[in-house]
């Protein structure tokens, strides 16, 4: 009986204890915090995950524009997002020799640039682009840095005016705030390696301003044709009233010659 009362005694002790820990548990796990969002894929991790494209990395790297993306992509500044077209290894390796080297560092960074656009353009909008395309590398007149992108379903074909290349429609990244399509070609902008635009026709000269000019001037000569006309006649009729006078002297002295016969 007593042992009896001993183990009543310990399941009830027992039995309290776990229910004063209880609330505390699930009060715990109420209070847990939330896991943070996960953070922006950066371009380089996207790049590199995909395999072959270790110059195009090289070309982000030197330039620091992969860690302007990925600070764009953290930032205000690009609240639209960011679209990489990406080529490949095989890519630079199809370039003439030189291609790259003959360009200073500037020209490099505007060469990356032109394969970045301010905005996500997921597949869906590419058939529905406007065109000149701005890219970061900026100015799209012509002569600069244009891009055009036509697409007919899966086929996507993009022009720099001095290369036609194809992307492929299929993103190799689609997320909320970066979007990364492979091209198969370097994009060579009309800026850095197209030839040189004959400089614009001058503008016409203004006819209307000459026979403005003229204007004034024939009215002057016609005013000073009728001032000598005026003065020739005058000086005709001053010479007409002398004649006159000179008759009317000689008439009276041959009067008087006569009368005096």
């Amino acid at each position: 009986m007593a042992a009896a009362s001993h183990l009543a005694a310990v399941l009830l002790m027992l039995a309290a204890a776990v229910l004063s820990t209880a609330p505390v548990a699930r009060g715990q796990a109420a209070s847990a915090p939330a896991p943070a969002p996960a953070a922006p894929k950066t371009i380089t991790a996207v790049l590199t995950k995909a395999g072959q494209f270790t110059k195009f990395l090289q070309l982000l790297q030197s330039t620091r524009e992969a860690e302007q993306i990925t600070n764009q992509l953290k930032g205000k500044s690009s609240s639209g997002g960011l679209t990489v077209f990406a080529p490949p290894d095989n890519a630079f390796t199809a370039l003439p020799f030189g291609t790259l080297n003959s360009l200073s560092d500037q020209q490099k960074t505007s060469l990356v640039q032109f394969h970045v656009v301010s905005m996500v353009m997921p597949a869906s909008q590419l058939e529905t682009v406007s065109n000149p395309l701005r890219t970061q590398a900026g100015d799209t007149g012509p002569g600069k840095y244009p891009l055009n992108i036509t697409a007919d379903g899966t086929n996507v074909n993009v022009s720099t005016g001095v290369v036609n290349a194809t992307l492929d429609g299929t993103p190799l990244y689609a997320g909320d705030r970066l979007v990364v399509y492979q091209v198969n070609k370097v994009l060579l902008p009309w800026a850095l390696y197209g030839p040189a635009l004959p400089p614009a026709p001058a503008p016409a000269p203004a006819e209307s301003k000459k026979k403005k000019k003229a204007a004034p001037d024939a009215a002057a000569d016609a005013s000073a044709a009728d001032t000598a006309a005026g003065t020739t006649a005058s000086e005709a009729a001053r010479g007409v009233q002398g004649v006159g006078a000179g008759s009317c002297v000689a008439v009276a002295v041959a009067a008087a010659m006569w009368w005096a016969m």
